[in-house]
C-alpha cells in the first residue's frame, strides 16, 4: 500500500459517521485517477494566493463527479457540496498552495517551476509539504462518496483552502462569507501526510500531534553606512544576528521544561551589497506551541 492509498483510507475513515464504509476495492478503483492528478499537481505547483490553475483543476474534477462547486471563495478557494438527504454535514478540507522551495529529489516528475513571488523575486516552487497528495486524496474520496450514495445520507462539504502556508487563506474564505453562504458543518476534518513511517504503516499518536503555528515578520531599523566605517552606522544585521540567538533562549529559558515551544527564523533579508551597511533587516519567524497559555507567553 502506498502513502497515497493510505491518505485515501484516512479520509474515508474520517467520514464514517456518514455511514459509508469504503472497501479496498473501491479505493483501488479511483487510485489511478488520483495518482495521475497528484503527479500533475506536483509538476505544476502554485504559490499561496496564486493557486488559479490548481483550484480550477480541482473544481473541474469535483464538478464532474457530481458536486455543486463554488469557486473563488476568499480568492482562489473552493467549496464543493454533495447533498444526499437528511443527516449530518461533514466537512473535509485540503490545501491548494505550494512553497517557494527548489525540488532536489531527482524524480522524473520533479517540479521545475519558477515564478515571481509577491515581492517580485524569482523563486522556485514545489509541493514540499504534501498538499498535492492531500488534494489527490480528497478527489479520490469525493469520487467514492459520489458513487456510493446508497450507503450514506447527509451532506458532504469539500473545501479547497488557498494560502495555508501564509496562514491567510482560511480567514479570507471566512471574510468572503463561508460561514453564511454554505451549510454549517457538524464535523470538520483535515489530514496531513508525512514521511516519518514507511509506506504501508499507519501510526497513532496519543494526545496532541500538530501544533498551533503563528507567522511573524519583524523589521529591525538601523542606520545605513559604508562597510569601512561601521562606527558611523547602526548595523541592523548585527542586531538581527543577536536577536536570532536570543530567540532561541525563549523555549529553553522562559518556557517551563516539558512544555512544547519552537521559535524558528526561516529567513533574514537585509542589504544589497557586501560593503554597504543597510538601513534595515527583516526576519520571518514561525512560532509553534500546543497550549494557549504558552502561545501567549511566547
Amino acid at each position: 500500500m502506498t502513502r497515497c492509498h493510505l491518505a485515501v483510507f484516512v479520509l474515508l475513515s474520517a467520514i464514517a459517521c456518514a455511514q459509508s464504509p469504503a472497501s479496498s476495492k473501491e479505493v483501488e478503483s479511483v487510485f489511478p485517477e488520483a495518482k495521475a492528478f497528484y503527479l500533475d499537481l506536483h509538476l505544476s505547483p502554485e504559490l499561496s494566493s496564486h493557486e488559479t490553475q490548481t483550484a480550477a483543476k480541482l473544481a473541474a474534477r469535483l464538478r464532474s463527479a457530481g458536486y455543486d462547486v463554488t469557486e473563488r471563495v476568499g480568492g482562489t478557494g473552493i467549496v464543493a457540496i454533495l447533498k444526499n438527504g437528511a443527516g449530518p454535514t461533514i466537512m473535509l478540507r485540503t490545501e491548494l498552495d505550494a512553497l517557494p522551495v527548489e525540488e532536489k529529489t531527482g524524480l522524473p516528475y520533479a517540479s521545475k517551476v519558477h515564478t515571481k513571488d509577491d515581492a517580485g523575486r524569482d523563486v522556485p516552487v514545489m509541493h514540499a509539504c504534501g498538499h498535492d497528495l492531500h488534494m489527490a486524496s480528497l478527489l479520490a474520496t469525493a469520487e467514492i462518496m459520489a458513487r456510493s450514495k446508497n450507503t450514506w445520507h447527509g451532506t458532504l462539504m469539500l473545501i479547497g483552502q488557498p494560502a495555508e502556508e501564509t496562514i491567510s487563506g482560511a480567514k479570507a474564505m471566512i471574510d468572503d462569507g463561508f460561514l453564511t453562504r454554505f451549510p454549517k458543518p457538524d464535523v470538520g476534518v483535515a489530514l496531513h501526510v508525512h514521511n516519518l513511517q514507511p509506506a504501508g504503516i499507519v501510526a497513532i499518536t496519543p494526545g496532541i500531534h500538530d501544533a498551533n503555528a503563528d507567522s511573524l515578520r519583524i523589521t529591525i531599523y538601523g542606520k545605513g553606512g559604508h562597510g569601512s566605517a561601521p562606527h558611523t552606522a547602526i548595523d541592523p544585521i548585527v542586531i538581527a544576528a543577536r536577536t536570532i540567538l536570543a530567540f532561541q533562549t525563549i523555549p529553553s529559558r522562559e518556557v517551563k521544561p516539558g512544555e512544547m515551544a519552537v521559535v524558528t527564523v526561516g529567513y533574514i533579508r537585509a542589504g544589497t551589497k557586501n560593503n554597504i551597511i543597510p538601513d534595515e533587516a527583516e526576519l520571518g519567524l514561525t512560532v509553534r506551541t500546543y497550549k494557549a497559555e504558552v502561545r501567549r507567553q511566547e
